[in-house]
């Protein structure tokens, strides 16, 4: 299986000094998911955790929607000139009896590691009815002093990044703050498949008492993937687009942006945001 980095020599200058040494860079490799033998997308991703992410891809695709779904992930061969196996074609296999979406060209899909959507037919093609509608019962409401926290624990635990500074991260937080799972990609999407996949297999959805983290934008397809999870609040470090908020304003979501230090924005869902008193009006 690929390493999630390699080293590649560099020339570094500090103030007019030069010198030659090895620096680690984050890893960056195609994975073609397939579907019961047929080709559904390729992806770049950071090589690790390639099941979940196919399964966490396939539910935000509403394809999958729990573990029992699932007969089956494995690897085939891609291999190299020299017959050495790639790891970088995953195929999953559906459970009996479970319907296998026409794969044509609508819905093939090539994502790069910067958009998880790329390629679609068109906006309605990917407002998908999740299987997991967002509720409140029991309701989430987290205060802002804990959202402000989340960005901190968020970077504590980016052990990749630590030694690349070239990952993106994607974390799930309990109501109460407590950090349930983290994964790092090169791409953010990826991230939060991983994240939505291992909760899959571990017969973790929907995720209805969590909090999702991202450590970039908040985009159209990152709010997809949380509402096809049953997250009810998605959070983010960097601005959201104007269609990421009108997608959680129909689904329900709770969207929060520019979470940095103490500072906020609110953009949808404010319901679940413990105010201490009214917004002021504008």
């Amino acid at each position: 299986m690929g390493r999630v980095t390699e080293r590649r020599r560099t020339i570094r200058i500090r103030e007019g000094a030069v010198t030659t040494r090895p620096d680690t860079l984050v890893a960056e490799e195609p994975l073609e998911i397939r579907l019961n033998g047929k080709p559904l997308a390729i992806t770049m991703r950071t090589p690790g955790d390639d099941f979940a992410l196919a399964a966490g891809f396939l539910v935000s695709e509403g394809v999958i929607g729990e573990g029992a779904e699932v007969r089956s992930i494995v690897y085939c061969a891609g291999a190299t000139a020299d017959g050495v196996n790639t790891y970088n074609v995953v195929d999953v296999r559906l459970a009996p009896g479970v319907a296998v979406p026409d794969i044509t060209l609508e819905r093939n899909v090539y994502t790069t590691s910067s958009c998880g959507l790329c390629g679609k037919a068109s906006l309605d093609a990917v407002r998908t009815t999740t299987r997991h509608p967002l509720t409140d019962t029991p309701p989430v409401r987290v205060t802002p002093a804990l959202l402000a926290a989340l960005p901190g624990r968020l970077r504590e635990a980016q052990r990749v990044f630590d030694r690349t500074g070239g990952l993106h991260a994607a974390a799930l937080f309990s109501p109460e703050g407590a950090l349930l799972d983290i994964r790092e990609d090169v791409g953010r999407h990826n991230a939060v498949d991983k994240l939505v996949g291992r909760a899959l297999t571990e017969g973790g959805l929907p995720l209805s008492r969590t909090v999702l983290l991202v450590s970039g934008r908040a985009s159209f397809e990152l709010v997809q993937k949380a509402v096809m999870a049953g997250i009810p609040m998605l959070a983010a470090v960097s601005a959201p687009s104007s269609l990421a908020v009108d997608l959680a304003v129909e689904s329900g979501l709770t969207l929060v942006g520019f979470l940095r230090g103490t500072s906020m924005n609110v953009y949808t869902g404010e319901h679940r945001v413990a105010l201490e008193g009214p917004a002021d009006p504008d």
